[in-house]
């Protein structure tokens, strides 16, 4: 992989981590400043709602947050765009949409179809 690309995704990661990171410290100074005392039921239940429906995003955004990390970790190693199954370079389309990802199309494709087979 060309160092220009290698660059790209570097610079493109850490941006997506601090927007990450910005917008996880807003989740919880918003959560802890909301004192509200719904006298309805209903009300109060639309709100828990909306709350664990934030919780779960925060949560796929914190796995993410963890992903992104060690790709960084990976492009400072040299690793970046090294499948990790069969040591293949990842395609550089793949990485545009995926750029976390650590395996090329085909393993991960037969990495999918082998969960689906077990029921994973």
């Amino acid at each position: 992989m060309k160092q220009e690309d290698v660059e790209y995704f570097r610079v493109f990661l850490k941006n997506q981590l601090q927007e990450l990171l910005s917008q996880a410290d807003d989740t919880v100074s918003g959560m802890s400043s909301q004192k509200e005392n719904f006298p309805d039921p209903t009300d109060r239940a639309s709100l828990e709602s909306d709350r664990n429906f934030m919780l779960r995003i925060r949560d796929r955004e914190h796995k993410l947050i963890k992903k992104i990390k060690k790709t960084i970790e990976r492009i400072e190693e040299g690793t970046f765009g090294v499948c990790d199954k069969c040591g293949e370079e990842i395609g550089i389309d793949r990485l545009k949409v995926r750029p976390v990802t650590t395996q090329c199309i085909e393993c991960k494709t037969k990495e999918e179809a082998m969960e689906k087979a077990l029921g994973i």
